[in-house]
């Protein structure tokens, strides 16, 4: 019977856990309906300058390295593909929707060691692109498959070549 009990209170346990979690995903999820809708894919892309593989990670409000914006499927972390067009940055992810940076509204990119509740071993284990969006600013993250192409892609992005 002890053996029932404490089997009922663990599961009860993880069910709160869980409808905590789901919980606080909603409510981050109505607070965040205010931010302005992100930029759609254009019809047509022109050639890719660079494009490298991975995982996108997440965008967060900027400068809030744990703040992950949570509209739609964008908090949704999945396999990408990151591309360097002359419209701007397109992440191709797999199994969510695309998401696209317009080149004018890029304000920077660096390399990282956190971004949306992700942390790496390594001060520079992710992309991330600071990019303005209707006067609101955010930080996209992406984790690379091949890191030594970041100091290609920061250069790209901040010297203005986006």
């Amino acid at each position: 019977m002890t053996r029932i009990l404490l089997s009922l209170a663990v599961f009860v346990f993880f069910a709160l856990c869980v409808y905590g979690m789901w919980h606080g995903w909603k409510r981050r999820q109505r607070e965040q309906a205010g931010l302005p809708a992100f930029p759609s894919t254009p019809e047509t892309l022109g050639a890719a300058r660079l494009e490298t593989t991975g995982v996108y990670i997440g965008t967060t409000n900027a400068g809030n390295w744990q703040d992950r914006v949570q509209v739609g499927d964008i908090g949704f972390r999945a396999e990408a593909t990151l591309s360097l067009v002359p419209e701007g940055v397109a992440i191709e992810r797999v199994g969510a929707s695309p998401i696209f940076i317009p080149a004018g509204s890029i304000r920077g990119a660096r390399t990282d060691r956190g971004l949306a509740g992700k942390v790496m071993f390594s001060e520079e284990g992710l992309l991330v692109v600071q990019w303005e969006n209707d006067g609101h600013l955010f930080d996209t993250g992406f984790r690379g498959d091949d890191k030594d192409v970041y100091d290609e892609w920061v250069a790209a992005l901040v010297g203005g070549k986006a």
